[in-house]
């Protein structure tokens, strides 16, 4: 079975109305959240988070019930922008220059323009703040975005937003000059990205929307009118925060599919929802978060930052009017490394030689894979101290899963360069979960099916090989300068700030 690490399988019914899908160029609108994970969805079965729009888009789509991604966000936005493992995009971490995508890597926005299509960003980035790493430079030609890896983030390296930048009214960097905005961080980023799909739609041509969100991300700030539902029922500042930042998200969502329709643009736009990484924990930790309103993973083990199934596994939903059935649910394994050449294969884009890892899912979409072979998935959590030797840490922190089983290695110490760099914490044991018969990780069977754990770690073992070569930010030099503050007292120096004008929809 072929070494790979993470994808996304998106699936279609086969029926008269579906014409062939390859090179058939419809609009992608790729809608990706930071943190929100698998359980705030009500269609999920959270019981009392108010959700209606991400409902509808549920019930208009075909879902992927095993659809994984990374533990953390800048490895699975790499995957997504390369097809292949984010180890191998040299990204072991989210910070300390390590969240840098490799400058060698060919961008699905690269591969996508040959085709014919313009490519915008709106949102968060993160894969790297230094001028070469920056979405202008690979590939998109609207760029409307915060730095770092949130909002008014500050490290002690390049990874740094506008310096006090804020949730309410945010400077962002529009097309390489700042502006100042009015409104919440994700209705600024729906009204931008919206505007630029209005008018890409107006001149007829084809277009990529990767539309992507730092809500619901730590600090959990929402619109006071999100957060004061919950506040009113008992919730503390921070749940209110985070679960108002997912139903603000909802509302937009709505916005999203009333222009969509208004505009005439379903039967020829791709929407795709979906998360970075599992649920964070802020939010979670209690079993009742106020009187009566208990705390819902969706019956999963893990949250974000780990290798259980709650920490990979993510919302996938894909809506695409006439073209692919609605309320289909598909449980073939799946995960982000795919979304590239499934996207590429729509556009008739060439991939790049030597680099995807992922399979095209149009025949899944076109009910017509037969064939489909089971793969292997690997997570890493990475996020070692940076000086170490990435191998001291190979053996713990990781997992791989197949269609039917999870095996999770020992879990150990992680991401804190306070701690001894020399050793990791004591690790737990080895894990191995039938994840048909047990999705909720509660009976280890490593004792009953050591020759399942044995190959899976033997292929874990030959992904770690493969990857090691590629990790080139291990022994990168932090940065004396954070370039989003340069270039903030820069333009403030020639001429300050403007209002950014909203566009007309």
């Amino acid at each position: 079975m072929k070494s790979l690490w993470l994808f996304a399988v998106v699936v279609a019914f086969a029926s008269p109305l579906l014409a062939a899908l390859e090179g058939s160029k419809p609009n992608v609108i790729l809608v990706i959240t930071d943190d929100q994970g698998y359980a705030p969805v009500g269609r999920h079965g959270h019981p009392w988070l108010k959700t209606p729009n991400l409902d509808a888009l549920y019930d208009a789509s075909t879902r992927f019930n095993r659809f994984m991604v990374c533990p953390t966000c800048s490895p699975t936005r790499s995957a997504l922008m390369t097809g292949r493992d984010p180890l191998k995009n040299g990204i072991t971490h989210t910070i300390l220059e390590r969240e840098r995508m490799t400058l060698k890597a060919t961008t699905l926005p690269q591969v996508l323009k040959p085709a014919g299509y313009t490519s915008g960003i709106f949102g968060k980035w993160h894969l790297g703040d230094e001028k070469e790493y920056q979405p202008e430079h690979r590939g998109f030609d609207e760029v409307f975005i915060h730095g770092a890896g949130g909002i008014g983030q500050k490290y002690d390296c390049s990874c740094a937003d506008a310096p006090n930048n804020k949730y309410m009214d945010p400077v962002i960097r529009h097309n390489g000059r700042f502006v100042k905005t009015h409104g919440f961080c994700t209705d600024v980023f729906f009204t931008a990205a919206l505007g630029w799909i209005k008018q890409q739609h107006e001149a007829k041509k084809p277009f990529f929307a990767y539309l992507s969100t730092n809500a619901p991300h730590g600090p959990y700030i929402a619109p006071e009118k999100n957060a004061k539902r919950f506040t009113d029922l008992g919730f503390d500042k921070d749940q209110a925060g985070f679960y108002g930042m997912v139903e603000n998200i909802d509302e937009n969502m709505g916005v999203l599919a009333e222009k969509l329709k208004a505009w005439d643009m379903l039967q020829n736009t791709v929407v795709i929802f979906m998360s970075d990484n599992g649920m964070a924990a802020g939010p979670g930790g209690r079993t009742e978060l106020a009187p009566g309103y208990p705390f819902f993973n969706a019956d999963h083990i893990g949250m974000k930052g780990g290798t259980d199934e709650g920490s990979v596994r993510v919302p996938f939903f894909v809506r695409w009017d006439d073209h692919v059935k609605p309320g289909k649910d598909i449980s073939t394994l799946a995960a982000h490394i795919d979304v590239f050449p499934t996207i590429a294969a729509l556009a008739g884009a060439k991939l790049p030689d030597g680099q995807v890892e992922g399979r095209s899912l149009l025949p899944l979409l076109q009910g017509s894979a037969d064939n489909w072979s089971d793969r292997y998935i690997f997570t890493h959590v990475a996020r070692w101290p940076t000086g170490v030797d990435p191998d001291t840490h190979k053996w713990i922190n990781y997992g791989v899963r197949n269609q039917k089983y999870r095996f999770v290695g020992p879990r150990g110490g992680q991401g804190n360069p306070k701690r001894n760099k020399k050793a990791p914490a004591a690790p737990s044991n080895e894990a191995l979960y039938d994840m048909e018969t047990d999705p909720m990780q509660t009976k280890n069977i490593i004792q009953e099916k050591p020759e399942v754990a044995s190959a899976m770690k033997a292929a874990y073992e030959a992904f770690w090989n493969e990857s090691r070569p590629l990790l080139v930010n291990e022994n990168a030099p932090m940065s004396p300068t954070k370039p989003y503050h340069e270039w903030y007292e820069e333009q403030m120096k020639a001429g300050g700030i403007p209002d950014w004008v909203p566009p007309s929809l």
